[in-house]
C-alpha cells in the first residue's frame, strides 16, 4: 500500500512539472520553422531596410528564415493588429516603434491595447530628425525662423508625413514650446512631403536625417536644428533644438515586440541575438551609414521605454487637438 502510494505521489509530482518542462523545451528548440516579422511600412523604406538587415542576421544566427511581411496602413495599426492576434509562440513578431506609442492615444477605438497586449523583446534603433526649410525661406538659423514665424502668424506652413505622425506631433511640440502659429500641411507619407519641400510648395518640415541628408548636403534644403538631445555626427555643425528649447527631444525609434504570453525563454533568445547584432561592427557600420543609433535594451528596459513614450505623446496629442483624418 505504501509502495503504491509513493509511486502515485512520484507520478503526480512529475505530472505537475510537465507544463514547465514543455515550455523550456519549446524555448530551447526555438525556432524550428520560419518566423514572420510584421512591418507596418512599405517595402523599400527606412524601416523595411533595417528590418531586413536584422532579419538576415537573425536567420544566420538562429538557423531559420525570418520573413519580412510588409503590412502598411492606419499609421502601422494594421500591422500591430495582425501581429498581436497571432499565437504567442514566437513565430510572429512585430516591428514596432514611435507610431504605435502615438497611436495609443491618437486613436480612440483600436482593437487592442498596445501597452498591455505586447511582450517587449528588444529595442533596435533611434532615427534622428531634423527641422529644415526650403532655401527660399528668409531664415538661416533657428532663432531667425522663430522670429519670422512670430512676425507672420499663420503664414508659414509646416509639412508632415501625415496627421498623427512623429513629424506632425514633433512640429506641434515645437509650436507649443515656442508659442508660434504655423499651418500644418499633412501629406500621405514622407516621400511626397519631401518632394513638395524640395519644390518649394511647402516651406518647412521635420524629417528623418537619413532621408534629407543628401538634399542638405547639396544645398537643396537648409537644416535649422536636429531634434536629438545631442548633435548628430552626420550634421556636426547643426545645433540641437534643445540648445534653444531646454529638454526638447523628439526622435523616431523602433524595436521588436511579440504577442503577450510569448514564453520568456523565446523572448530572451531573441533579445540576446538582436542585441548581439546591434553591437556587431558590420551592422553598426550599416546603421551609422543610415544615421541610425542602436537602441540596445533588455526586454524590461524596452517595456519601460515604450510606456514612457506612450505617456509623453498622449500629452502632445491632447495639446494639439489632432484627430484622425
Amino acid at each position: 500500500m505504501n509502495i503504491a502510494r509513493r509511486r502515485f505521489l512520484r507520478l503526480a509530482a512529475g505530472a505537475t512539472t510537465l507544463p514547465a518542462v514543455s515550455r523550456i523545451a519549446r524555448a530551447q528548440a526555438y525556432p524550428s520553422r520560419p518566423v514572420r516579422l510584421i512591418v507596418g511600412f512599405p517595402a523599400g523604406g527606412g524601416a523595411d531596410i533595417v528590418a531586413r538587415i536584422l532579419g538576415r542576421w537573425l536567420s544566420e544566427r538562429l538557423g531559420q528564415e525570418f520573413i519580412i511581411e510588409n503590412k502598411p496602413g492606419a499609421n502601422t495599426s494594421i500591422a500591430a493588429q495582425t501581429a498581436l492576434n497571432a499565437p504567442p509562440d514566437g513565430y510572429t513578431l512585430l516591428w514596432c516603434g514611435i507610431s504605435n506609442a502615438i497611436n495609443a492615444s491618437f486613436y480612440d477605438n483600436l482593437p487592442f491595447d498596445f501597452a498591455k497586449d505586447i511582450a517587449p523583446v528588444s529595442g533596435v534603433g533611434i532615427y534622428p530628425l531634423v527641422l529644415e526649410v526650403h532655401p527660399s525661406v528668409q531664415a538661416k538659423t533657428l532663432a531667425e525662423f522663430v522670429a519670422l514665424a512670430k512676425a507672420n502668424p499663420g503664414k508659414i506652413n509646416l509639412a508632415s508625413y501625415g496627421t498623427g505622425s512623429v513629424s506632425h506631433l514633433g512640429g506641434e511640440l515645437f509650436k507649443m514650446r515656442t508659442g508660434i502659429n504655423m499651418v500644418h500641411v499633412p501629406f500621405r507619407g514622407a516621400a511626397p512631403m519631401l518632394t513638395d519641400l524640395l519644390g518649394g510648395q511647402v516651406q518647412a518640415a521635420i524629417d528623418t536625417v537619413a532621408a534629407s541628408l543628401p538634399h542638405i548636403r547639396s544645398g537643396a534644403l537648409r537644416p535649422l536644428a536636429v531634434t536629438t538631445a545631442a548633435r548628430v555626427a552626420a550634421l556636426p555643425d547643426v545645433p540641437t533644438l534643445a540648445e534653444t528649447l531646454a529638454d526638447y527631444e523628439v526622435v523616431a525609434w523602433t524595436g521588436i515586440a511579440a504577442p503577450k504570453g510569448t514564453p520568456p525563454g523565446i523572448v530572451e533568445t531573441l533579445n540576446r541575438e538582436i542585441n548581439s547584432g546591434l553591437t556587431n561592427p558590420d551592422i553598426k557600420a550599416r546603421l551609422t551609414d543610415l544615421t541610425i543609433i542602436p537602441l540596445v535594451l533588455t526586454p524590461d528596459q524596452y517595456g519601460s521605454y515604450i510606456a514612457a513614450e506612450i505617456d509623453r505623446w498622449a500629452k502632445v496629442v491632447k495639446f494639439s487637438g489632432a484627430k484622425p483624418e
